[in-house]
């Protein structure tokens, strides 16, 4: 269904395209960077040692339909920054199969156990997609945010090695 490449320069117009506004770009990525998002914000991402960032190919049209990052940061390594950027390629059970590559791609290192991933509370969607995929949300490891007037809570969810 999907196959992930690496992300670079050439890639960067077109996640730009996909943030339509400030809550899009939290959202996919939580406050590592800063709206607008430009070129240079993401020429610096893709730098950093402890992230690998992808874009996301639909086997099916061959077209470049998302992108993703496995995260290095922290001892537990993290899916983040997942967006299908097409409206027109959302809520069609892609995610399943990108969190299924993410996955397979970290756990691939017989060090890693688990994999960590964060996602806004009132995105359903997104939490049932990773439930189906093993995670389970961890308590007292909320963060809050504020985004415009709102206040958005993110929960965390672990995956661990069966």
């Amino acid at each position: 269904m999907i196959t992930l490449e690496p992300f670079s320069e050439e890639d960067f117009i077109r996640l730009i395209s996909w943030v339509e506004n400030e809550e899009d770009l939290i959202q996919f990525a939580g406050s590592i960077f800063m709206y607008p998002l430009t070129q240079e914000q993401l020429d610096k991402y893709i730098k950093e040692n402890n992230r690998k960032v992808f874009r996301i190919r639909s086997i099916a049209t061959d077209e470049i339909i998302g992108h993703c990052e496995l995260n290095y940061q922290e001892e537990t390594p993290k899916l983040s920054r997942i967006l299908i950027g097409p409206k027109a390629e959302r809520s069609k059970g892609l995610g399943k199969y990108i969190v299924q590559e993410m996955i397979r791609r970290i756990m691939s290192d017989p060090e890693v156990n688990a994999v960590g991933l964060n996602v806004f509370d009132w995105n359903a969607g997104a939490i049932k997609c990773y439930e189906r995929q093993g995670f389970v949300i961890q308590a007292n490891k909320d963060k809050i945010m504020n985004v415009g007037n709102k206040t958005w809570r993110s929960v965390y969810m672990l995956y661990k090695r069966q």
